[in-house]
């Protein structure tokens, strides 16, 4: 990871999207970079010795993420600076019995996983990525990420000569029926099965040919494979595109493109002797799992997992004293961004938005606002994040859904009521939103870095001039 500098981030981007194929590789991906830029690796279940000027992180099922840094002159009255952001996007998941065969074709059982625009999946170049448990040579088990970068799935559509009215009628695949992958032709019986174990044979719950190859790739046997969990994915790269290379094309662009801009921020504004001398807050991101169905989870923002931290990182930091609420206090000086990809007015379906309300892509970072708080921005927050943008020449943009349709929601209104701290909703415009490829500006990703980095500088500076009872 580079140090601060106004070069763009966008080539960085790109290589963060391609290897990070699942939430797991996103986390470990996200882990080698803190630890490549001095943060110090810290365990749950150990106890922390923290201090000032310090930069620390700690993973949640190798799926979620935060890292905070912590100014050299901390005082309790300055609280957090937090971006959070999510590692999952829709995808097709293995089902724990993923094999079975249909008409001699070895099939590959899948479930889907958040609300994926799900015909975009069919005739791609498809192949699996995830983690798998293994027995080691001491008889103990070890986590492994594993990624097949070949295509060895495909869920190929059906030719129109069998579907004439397709175009006319849309098309409406049955998602337990029509969504399952195509891996193979040649039948199990010409492979080598593998032995029972507990009365489960492998070939009765995945195809001995897919732990072969999972085997292969990660240099076991294929017996040491005690347990997959696995993601469908895409293989074609992330990549540049339009005639003058201004988008960015991918798949995960919600919502690894705002954990990649926050991480980065938070490693290029403590990147210098000196960056911290001056801070009295601490500088935080956390990455969460599971936001594409609701954050309800061990390792999603529905759980404790930040605000635990904060309270031990209080705890540590003024252990020699006992002060009243600590922490409480210190949650009513924070501040949250909250960090989803917004939803970019569309040029073939302008009526979609809200009049006065279409995102454009190239125009800098969208502030999400909802009278039913389904974003969590109030006036205050969203004037205060604007305030940090105004300071550094930076654009931002509003959002209103339009009344007569739905409106999403994010990781926001989630960790703004779980302890009452100040959040404001925002996000990188973008096309084709939950689409297996989607789009976005490269000019809009270097404004959400310099955006986010600019909150870390100066968002002290900026919270002290504007008092509210």
């Amino acid at each position: 990871m580079q140090g601060p500098s106004n070069k763009s981030i966008v080539g960085d981007l790109l290589d963060y999207l391609n290897e990070s194929w699942t939430q797991f590789h996103a986390t470990a991906e996200a882990k080698r970079q803190l630890l490549a830029a001095g943060f110090h690796l810290l365990n749950e279940n150990d106890e922390w010795d923290l201090k000032p000027g310090g930069r620390y992180f700690f993973t949640r099922n190798m799926s979620s993420l935060v890292a905070f840094a912590i100014g050299e002159k901390y005082s309790i009255s300055n609280g957090f600076h937090i971006i959070a952001a999510h590692t999952d996007s829709p995808c097709l998941k293995l089902k724990p019995i993923s094999a079975s065969s249909k008409c001699g074709c070895l099939m590959v059982n899948v479930q889907t996983y958040g609300g994926g625009l799900w015909h975009t999946w069919f005739d791609r170049d498809l192949s699996v990525a995830g983690r798998v448990i293994v027995r080691a040579d001491d008889d103990c088990f070890q986590h492994k990420l594993v990624k097949i970068k070949r295509p060895i799935l495909r869920v190929p559509t059906l030719a129109i000569h069998l579907d004439r009215t397709v175009n006319k009628d849309g098309f409406k695949p049955n998602l337990e029926t029509h969504l399952i992958p195509l891996f193979a032709k040649k039948m199990e019986n010409t492979l080598v099965e593998t032995k029972e174990k507990n009365n489960v044979s492998s070939k009765d719950v995945h195809h001995p040919l897919l732990l072969q190859i999972l085997s292969n790739e990660l240099s076991c046997k294929v017996d040491d494979i005690l347990n997959i969990e696995l993601n469908v994915c895409d293989t074609q790269p992330s990549c540049l595109g339009g005639a003058n290379n201004e988008f960015i094309f991918s798949g995960r662009l919600d919502n690894l493109a705002s954990s990649f801009c926050a991480l980065r921020a938070l490693v290029d504004s403590c990147a210098s002797a000196g960056d911290l001398s001056n801070e009295g807050a601490i500088r935080m991101v956390a990455l969460f799992d599971n936001e594409e169905v609701g954050s309800d989870s061990y390792q999603g923002a529905g759980a404790p997992t930040i605000f635990e931290g904060m309270r031990r990182i209080i705890d540590c930091l003024d252990s020699q004293c006992v002060r009243e609420n600590r922490f409480a206090r210190a949650v009513r000086h924070s501040f949250l961004v909250s960090a989803d990809m917004a939803h970019g007015v569309h040029p073939n379906f302008m009526e979609k938005h809200e009049e006065h309300h279409r995102p454009e892509l190239q125009k800098g970072l969208v502030i999400k606002h909802n009278a039913n708080q389904r974003y969590a921005t109030s006036g205050v927050t969203a004037f205060l994040f604007k305030e940090v943008a105004r300071m550094n020449n930076l654009p931002t943009q509003e959002f209103v859904v339009r009344n007569d349709m739905g409106c999403g929601s994010t990781i926001g209104p989630i960790l703004a009521s779980g302890v009452g701290i100040r959040t404001v909703d925002c996000g990188i415009a973008q096309l084709s939103m939950h689409s297996i490829r989607e789009i976005c500006a490269k000019e809009d990703v270097d404004f959400a870095y310099k955006h986010f980095k600019a909150f870390y500088q100066t968002f002290s500076i900026v919270d002290k001039k504007l008092t509210v009872d």
